[in-house]
């Protein structure tokens, strides 16, 4: 599928998401761009949102709607390196695509969060990880989460896209975003509950591009 279908086929499964059509496409063509220029993915949000940060990272780092074999290059260094488990490694891992929850350090969390301030947790990240191609995944479902639009800020700081995943107002958040999905709800269950198919759709985007 190319990204028209896979928005379409978004849209057929739940129509009030047609607000956000154009923007989820342009947020496939922002992440494709990113992997296409060799950039990582920071994703990061609060609560439920962080959750999803982390579900997020897991469809982008192994397979997820398809197989993704290593290369035969990459098999035929494994299996140089080590013959019997290179050639099981061969078997067992997946091409990945660069993703990054910026949720999922808790030592490094506390350490900014005692040092710096817990406003700071993913603003800090950026500026370490961040790097000239990459793009930021913000998610918030008010729009006006302090630590993510740090985090924001702080990518624009540097140069990198931002995408945000975002209740119907955008909140504060939205103004700093290359792209804003801006779902059709105000409640946090309801913003969550349309944040799930929207970045399941954007991780087949990527993966049909690059797989």
């Amino acid at each position: 599928m190319n990204l028209e279908d896979i928005v379409q086929n978004l849209i057929q499964r739940y129509p009030p998401l047609e607000t956000c059509k154009e923007s989820v496409r342009n947020a496939g063509e922002v992440l494709v761009e990113c992997y296409q220029n060799e950039g990582k993915l920071l994703v990061c949000g609060n609560g439920g949102s962080a959750s999803d940060s982390d579900h997020i990272v897991g469809e982008l780092m192994k397979s997820f709607s398809k197989k993704r074999p290593v290369t035969a290059e990459f098999e035929k260094n494994l299996l140089e390196s080590s013959g019997e488990r290179g050639a099981i490694l061969a078997s067992k891992l997946e091409r990945g695509l660069a993703a990054i929850s910026l949720n999922a350090h808790g030592g490094l969390i506390s350490a900014i969060s005692n040092d710096i301030g817990g406003d700071f947790i993913f603003a800090q990240q950026v500026l370490g990880y961040g790097r000239k191609n990459d793009v930021l995944l913000a998610i918030s479902t008010s729009g006006n989460s302090v630590n993510v639009l740090d985090a924001c800020i702080t990518a624009k700081a540097l140069g990198i896209k931002v995408i945000g995943l975002l209740g119907e107002s955008g909140g504060k958040i939205k103004s700093l975003c290359d792209v804003a999905i801006c779902v059709p709800a105000t409640s946090t269950a309801a913003v969550q509950e349309y944040h799930l198919p929207i970045y399941h759709a954007l991780c087949i985007m990527v993966e049909e591009t690059f797989f």
